[in-house]
């Protein structure tokens, strides 16, 4: 029989995190250990309430899992079957299809990137995400951080302050950004106005500027938008890949959405069939939830695996950052 357990990790954020739905200065996820005695395997938890996954229901729905005959698998089969059966929120997934995973190539001697079909991880360039933020704060925040070490910045902006913000930035640094818009955009058209402003020569693509559900205005603002579109909240653990294409130029790959390693790959193959570019992100999660992804990074077109360094403390060192550059330790 296995051991299972799972752990709070209280998470307190260098500043405060703001994006178009929402603001916070701490974060609560999840750790969670399968153990045979011998052998250990962790993964990690970062639910996203845009989900609909709060704390409270994640601890609920593991409970249901432990009752359900968790402790008992034999098999990642097993473990699919019984996840199946008793479906978690994405996130809670992903912690426990990882640990188990990770256990089972402990176990067998494998690195995680064979076992998943997948390149060697290498070194990883990343951009960092700066909050929304008054525009007078910009560069202030820039310098203080030092966020010209990185390749690229990606910037979360909303309807009202997004142009302000953007101009802010170029004004600081000589690179190359990408905008965020989390879905702040109601009307397509307004929307295309601000695209037709911006320094299409800087900013590289935005990200899922409206809501998801407005499948129809990204069909018709596919053709006429100046900046590629990347698909976000519009791909979590499915999707529709032929509306999609007609949707976005991209899409941005999560393991806290795709609900496992598994899915993840399965959703990269449905990307490159489609002909999209492939980016992998991540939520506010720790070294371990980036580690995971950079199993899989080399694979991916663009990545944004900051998450991690907002941390005022973060608990894991499995990942080094220098130069905008992510190293495994």
């Amino acid at each position: 029989m296995l051991t299972w357990r799972i752990e709070a990790l209280h998470l307190k954020l260098k500043y405060t995190w703001r994006i178009a739905r929402n603001a916070s200065d701490e974060k609560l996820n999840f750790l969670v250990q399968v153990s045979d005695g011998r052998y250990s395997g962790f993964g990690e938890a970062a639910p996203n309430i845009r989900y609909g996954e709060t704390p409270d229901l994640l601890l609920q729905q593991y409970q249901v899992l432990i009752m359900a005959g968790l402790a008992g698998v034999k098999s990642m089969e097993d473990l699919l079957q019984l996840l199946t059966e008793h479906s978690p929120v994405n996130s809670l997934r992903f912690a426990i299809e990882a640990a188990y995973l990770h256990y089972y190539c402990q176990l067998k001697q494998l690195a995680v990137h064979q076992l998943l079909g997948q390149p060697m991880p290498q070194q990883q360039g990343t951009c960092f995400s700066l909050p929304i933020m008054e525009p007078g704060q910009v560069k202030e925040f820039i310098l203080k951080h030092n966020l010209q070490r990185f390749p690229c910045l990606k910037i979360k902006v909303n309807s009202e302050q997004g142009a302000d913000l953007l101009q802010q930035v170029l004004d600081v640094v000589d690179k190359p950004v990408v905008l965020d818009g989390n879905e702040s955009w109601q009307n397509p058209d307004d929307l295309l106005r601000f695209l037709e402003t911006i320094d299409k020569q800087r900013v590289l693509f935005i990200e899922q500027p409206m809501p998801a559900s407005e499948a129809a205005a990204y069909a018709h603002l596919k053709p006429l938008s100046p900046l590629p579109l990347v698909a976000d909240e519009s791909v979590t653990d499915n999707a529709d890949f032929t509306m999609l294409k007609q949707e976005f130029h991209g899409v941005n790959i999560k393991l806290m959405k795709a609900g496992g390693y598994l899915n993840a790959v399965r959703l990269l193959h449905e990307v490159r069939k489609q002909g999209l570019m492939a980016m992998i992100g991540c939520m506010v999660e720790t070294s371990l939830g980036i580690w995971c992804a950079m199993q899989l990074s080399a694979a991916f077109d663009f990545a944004d695996l900051d998450g991690f360094l907002i941390m005022e403390d973060e608990p894991f060192k499995l990942v080094r950052e220098e130069q905008g550059i992510l190293y495994l330790k």
